[in-house]
C-alpha cells in the first residue's frame, strides 16, 4: 500500500515521534479529507492493514479512524468497514490582506497613524505587573459592559480636566475604539428609526463606512472655513450627524463659536443627535486646545474619543459619552455584542490614567508630533516654494496646497509613486474637487522622524513633478 498515492500523505505522520504519532495520523487524516484528497465514499483499508503498511501499531489507527468518526470526518458500517463521510468541506482560499502596504515605498506620508515607537513600554509593563499581582480573582468574570468602574472614573475625570467635557462615569461606555462606538450609537439609531446620517464634505470615509454598516445611508455635508454649512444641514433631513470639531478632519480648521451654536440649535430642533468624534484634540501645538462640543450640550452630543493616537491604535480601547436617553440601549448592545472589553486592559488603563502616566505620554507625544509638523512645514517650503499648509496647529496631518504649477493632481501623484512616496490628495476625502488646478495633498507626518519626513519630501521634489519642479 505504500505505492498508493492516497495513502502517501500519513507516512510523515506515522515518522513523527512516538509520543505525537497518534495525534499527527488523526490531523493527516482530517486534512486529506477535508481537502478531498480522499474523496467522499472512499473506502479505508481495515485498522490492521493500515498499520501495517504505515508500521504503526494497530491500536493508533483504530483510535485514529473512532476519533474521525466521532467528528463526522468518517463512518463506520457495522460489518462493511470505514468509509470517508460527506460532511466534512475545505474552507475557501485565504483572503486578502485587509491592511495592505504598498509595494516599493520608502516614504509614507498617508495620514492617521501615530508613532508607534513611542509606546510607552516600561510604564504599561509596570502597571501591568502591578495589576496581575493585585487583581482579585473575582474581578476576571464577565464585567460591567460598561467598563470597569474605576476605568470609567478615571477617563471621566481626564475628559473633564482636558477636554471640558460633562463626564458622568456611569454614561460612559469603554468600548473597542471610535469604531465601535460608531458601530453601537448607528445601531441604537436605527432602532429610533434614524434611516440616514450626514457627514462631513471633506471627512473621514470610515464615518460613513460604519453607519452605513449598521444600516444607514450617508449624507454627505459641506464643511467651509468655519465648520458644517448650517444651510445645507437643515435642508439634508438628517436628524443626526457626525463632526469632528476640534480638529477638522481632513480640512484642519476648528469649528467658529457660532458654528458651533447653531449646530447644537439645529440638534435640539430636530430632536437629533450630534456625533462628536474627538479623535486628536489633545495635540494642540499653538495654544491650548479648543474644549469639546459636548461641554456645552450634553444631552444632544454623543463624544467618543480612544487611546488610538496617543498610545496605540492596537489596544483597541476608546471610550463614548452618551446622553442620558440613549445609555440603556446603547449599554445593552455592548453587551450582547461582546460582553465587554478585557478586564486585564482596562485595569492597566485605569492604573495608567490615575496614576499620571497618561498624562506625561501626551506630553512626550505633543514635543515630538509638534517638531515633525514643523520640519514637514519648512521641508515643503523649501522644495516646493509657493507651498500653503492650512488648518490650525494641531493633530497629526496638515493640508498642503501646492501652486498648480506643480500639477495636474493626477501626474504629480504618479511622480510621487515612482520616487516611492505614498501622498493622498484632498480629494479623497470628499466630493468637491479644486476649481484653481492646484494640488492639495493630506499629509500625514506623526509616524515619521523629522529626517524622513525631509527626506520623503526631497524625494517627490527630485523626481520632477509638474512645470513647476525645477
Amino acid at each position: 500500500m505504500r505505492g498508493q498515492p492516497a495513502w502517501e500523505l500519513l507516512l510523515p505522520a506515522a515518522a513523527a515521534p512516538a509520543r505525537q504519532r497518534g495525534r499527527s495520523l488523526q490531523e493527516a487524516l482530517r486534512e486529506a479529507v477535508r481537502t478531498g484528497r480522499l474523496a467522499v465514499g472512499t473506502r479505508l483499508p481495515s485498522s490492521r492493514a493500515l498499520a501495517a503498511d504505515l508500521g504503526v501499531s494497530r491500536g493508533l489507527v483504530t483510535e485514529a479512524y473512532e476519533q474521525l468518526t466521532a467528528e463526522g470526518y468518517l463512518r463506520s458500517d457495522r460489518g462493511s468497514g470505514t468509509w470517508v463521510g460527506g460532511a466534512a468541506r475545505a474552507a475557501a482560499p485565504g483572503v486578502r490582506d485587509l491592511a495592505p502596504r504598498a509595494p516599493g515605498v520608502r516614504v509614507d506620508f498617508r495620514p492617521g497613524t501615530p508613532d508607534l515607537s513611542l509606546f510607552p513600554r516600561a510604564a504599561w509593563g509596570a502597571a501591568q505587573r502591578a495589576v496581575l499581582s493585585e487583581l482579585a480573582h473575582r474581578r476576571l468574570g464577565y464585567p460591567d459592559p460598561r467598563g470597569l468602574p474605576e476605568l470609567r472614573a478615571a477617563v471621566a475625570a481626564l475628559l473633564a480636566r482636558r477636554r471640558g467635557v460633562v463626564a458622568d462615569p456611569e454614561r460612559l461606555v469603554v468600548c473597542s475604539g471610535v469604531a465601535q462606538a460608531a458601530t453601537l450609537l448607528g445601531l441604537a439609531l436605527r432602532a429610533r428609526g434614524h434611516g440616514a446620517v450626514g457627514v462631513e464634505d471633506p471627512g473621514s470615509p470610515e464615518h460613513g463606512r460604519l453607519f452605513a454598516a449598521t444600516g444607514l445611508d450617508t449624507v454627505w455635508l459641506p464643511v467651509d472655513e468655519e465648520g458644517l454649512v448650517p444651510g445645507r444641514l437643515a435642508a439634508s433631513g438628517v436628524r443626526a450627524v457626525v463632526v469632528t470639531p476640534s480638529h477638522q478632519f481632513p480640512s484642519g480648521i476648528s469649528y467658529a463659536a457660532g458654528r458651533r451654536a447653531e449646530l447644537l440649535d439645529w440638534a435640539r430642533s430636530v430632536d437629533g443627535f450630534v456625533f462628536e468624534d474627538d479623535y486628536d484634540g489633545d495635540f494642540r501645538y499653538d495654544r491650548a486646545p479648543v474644549g469639546a462640543l459636548q461641554g456645552l450640550d450634553p444631552e444632544r452630543v454623543v463624544y467618543t474619543g480612544s487611546v488610538s493616537k496617543s498610545l496605540a491604535p492596537g489596544l483597541r480601547l476608546g471610550w463614548l459619552l452618551l446622553p442620558g436617553e440613549l445609555v440603556e440601549e446603547v449599554v445593552e448592545r455592548k453587551r450582547t455584542m461582546d460582553l465587554g472589553n478585557p478586564v486585564i486592559d482596562q485595569a492597566v488603563l485605569a492604573r495608567y490614567v490615575s496614576g499620571g502616566g497618561y498624562d506625561r505620554q501626551l506630553r512626550r507625544c505633543q514635543r515630538a508630533y509638534r517638531e515633525r509638523r514643523d520640519a514637514l512645514v519648512a521641508a515643503l517650503e523649501r522644495h516646493f516654494p509657493g507651498t500653503v499648509t492650512s488648518g490650525i496647529a494641531a493633530g497629526l496631518h496638515v493640508i498642503a496646497r501646492l501652486p498648480a504649477a506643480y500639477g495636474p493632481t493626477p501626474a504629480f501623484l504618479t511622480a510621487a509613486e515612482a520616487a516611492g512616496v505614498a501622498l493622498r490628495p484632498l480629494e479623497e476625502y470628499g466630493t468637491g474637487r479644486p476649481a484653481d488646478g492646484a494640488v492639495r495633498l493630506v499629509i500625514g507626518y506623526a509616524h515619521l522622524t523629522p529626517a524622513e519626513i525631509g527626506r520623503g519630501v526631497a524625494l517627490v521634489a527630485a523626481a520632477g513633478p509638474g512645470d513647476g519642479v525645477g
